[in-house]
């Protein structure tokens, strides 16, 4: 599920000619597109989707709303890590499927064993 999630902006520079932000999601950072609101400033928050800052928000309203999201488990269904959500919706208790890794001792992400240059 894609949600559109409120933040708050930590700073904004540029990027490839585009206006873009750190932004804050209740402890979770990501880089986000200014375009569509170009006077949005550090401290202020918004409204983003799908990597796009859509409206500016209020922080009473974006603190509520983060709040109950998180209450809800919503933000770590935005926001965490696809393998643990796959291992827990899988049953398993590691968020790797073998217990000792594909590779022996802890378990590997995958795109680490890419990076080692194994399949």
């Amino acid at each position: 599920m894609c949600l559109a999630v409120p933040g708050r902006v930590l700073d904004i520079g540029e990027k490839d000619g585009t206006r873009m932000a750190t932004v804050d999601f209740g402890g979770v950072q990501k880089e986000v597109c200014l375009e569509y609101l170009p006077d949005l400033q550090v401290g202020e928050y918004a409204i983003v989707h799908v990597g796009f800052a859509l409206q500016r928000l209020d922080e009473e309203s974006a603190r509520q709303t983060l709040a109950l999201f998180e209450e809800l488990g919503m933000l770590q269904e935005e926001f965490g890590d696809p393998w643990e959500q796959a291992a827990a919706q899988a049953g398993a208790d590691s968020p790797w499927p073998f217990a000792d890794g594909p590779f022996g001792g802890e378990a590997t992400a995958p795109q680490q064993v890419q990076e080692e240059g194994r399949p």
